[in-house]
């Protein structure tokens, strides 16, 4: 009954993005590019050369003898060993990207496919991820699991916190393809944990280990029976934050735009983020702003810069010095410099938060909840938010170590900030707080590194 209604769900969601493709670019993102999907991935893997076609003829080879009853196979030819990483989307990718990097360093001759199920992970990490190759995951289904597995045949398949297709794992767990959950977290609201859960069981059963986030979930897991095969390695986002941070290269513009002046910098802002704080940076024109939003679309830029009177975008402002910059015909009479930066490209986030006196990170008045706090508080800067965060243990425990502030409303925001901005004593502890929390809990790749190294893995 469970998989009757799984299926159910999957052909629901099949016609849901066929429809919403007719008027939503993210859907129709996800449906164009799943076009001609195995064509794709039947060229990626030939270009590969003969190292796949190598281990495909000794599986075939393997099971003729096996078949035959006949003597045992010759040696196997020596190939690349080949790691599937899946990942939902663009944030998922950035947790597992220290272990695929590890992965490169530390196994030269080790190919990465890459996979994604969002728009927003394939879209921006299509050409610039680090891994051999980069797909959508084509849809659930029995036959697509199967004949993706068969194409791929992974040594190694990694997991990325959630997000589970149950084809897809329990044909992995059938050829015993070791399968490896990483960063998972999971909460007793989980379907896993309840009594119609037994699907998702099912799906938990098919990891070799999981490497989970926090003890919590680790004693969650424990009360249906997984206990040997769990370890808590903690979160591989801060290793990822970590080494952002220690590779960082300024950026001569933003830099010129910050000047000596006290900066806030608010990065993956929604509407409502941006509503809170409007009033603030308008009444205090001796304070930057830099503004990161979520969606750069051309609609939402053109709401930021309403909202905020003293701004311009990143693009006007890095055009040649013998161009000036074109001002609005709503804004001739304002002679005053901006005190917004309104930033409407992708990839540059994690470097802005290094020029803040202040961070503010979005998501916080959204259902779905603030985004990745870890990103602005490796850099030793006090984090603000919204009011949703419950559901992020990073958040929760950096506010409860005294790095973050948690804000209801733009009269909260202002009287934190200005608390912040006046009182250097705080700020300092603050500041001090966030980047501890980081480096004390740096350490998950190293973990996970070390079992695969130690259950030989991808070792012929």
């Amino acid at each position: 009954m469970h998989l009757f209604i799984y299926n159910i769900f999957l052909f629901i969601y099949a016609i849901g993005i066929r429809i919403s493709s007719l008027w939503n670019p993210k859907a129709r993102l996800w449906l164009n590019g799943r076009e001609d999907i195995w064509l794709k991935l039947q060229n990626m893997l030939n270009a590969e050369g003969q190292g796949r076609k190598a281990k495909g003829e000794r599986q075939q080879t393997e099971g003729a003898h096996q078949n035959a009853g006949g003597s045992p196979p010759p040696p196997a030819t020596s190939h690349s060993p080949l790691v599937w990483m899946h990942c939902s989307s663009l944030g998922e990718f950035e947790q597992g990207r220290p272990v695929m990097e590890a992965i490169k360093r530390q196994y030269p001759n080790a190919k990465v496919l890459l996979t994604f199920f969002s728009p927003s992970g394939y879209e921006v990490r299509k050409k610039n991820s680090g891994a051999d190759y980069v797909l959508y995951l084509p849809m659930d289904s029995k036959a697509n699991a199967r004949r993706f597995i068969n194409l791929v045949q992974p040594d190694l398949v990694v997991w990325i916190k959630y997000e589970y297709w149950f084809y897809y794992l329990t044909e992995l767990k059938k050829k015993q393809i070791p399968l490896l959950l990483v960063s998972g977290i999971f909460r007793k609201d989980q379907p896993f944990f309840k009594w119609y859960g037994r699907l998702h069981w099912y799906m938990l059963e098919s990891f070799d280990h999981l490497f989970v986030q926090t003890q919590a979930s680790k004693q969650l897991l424990g009360t249906i029976g997984f206990t040997n095969n769990v370890t808590i390695s903690g979160d591989t986002r801060f290793d990822r934050v970590a080494q952002i941070a220690e590779q960082f290269q300024p950026v001569d513009k933003i830099a010129e735009f910050c000047g000596d002046s006290q900066v806030i910098v608010a990065g993956s802002t929604w509407p409502e983020d941006e509503e809170e704080m409007d009033h603030y940076a308008n009444s205090h024109p001796e304070i930057k702003f830099i503004i990161a939003p979520h969606e750069i679309n051309e609609d939402h830029l053109k709401e930021i810069e309403k909202l905020f009177k003293r701004s311009v975008r990143y693009s006007k402002l890095t055009v040649p010095s013998s161009s000036p910059v074109p001002i609005p015909r709503n804004r001739q009479l304002n002679i005053e410099p901006p005190n917004t930066l309104i930033i409407d490209n992708i990839g540059m986030l994690s470097k802005l938060y290094k020029y803040a006196t202040i961070t503010y990170v979005g998501g916080g008045f959204g259902d779905d909840g603030v985004h990745n706090v870890l990103e602005a508080a490796v850099y030793g800067k006090p984090v603000v938010f919204g009011p949703v965060y419950d559901k992020y243990i990073e958040a929760v425990e950096l506010v409860q170590q005294g790095g973050a502030f948690v804000i209801n409303t733009a009269l909260e925001l202002e009287k934190t900030c200005e608390e912040l901005l006046t009182n250097d004593s705080a700020w300092e502890a603050s500041c001090q707080a966030a980047r501890n929390y980081v480096y004390n809990n740096k350490g998950a790749t190293d973990t996970i590194m070390h079992y695969i190294q130690e259950k030989r893995l991808l070792t012929s």
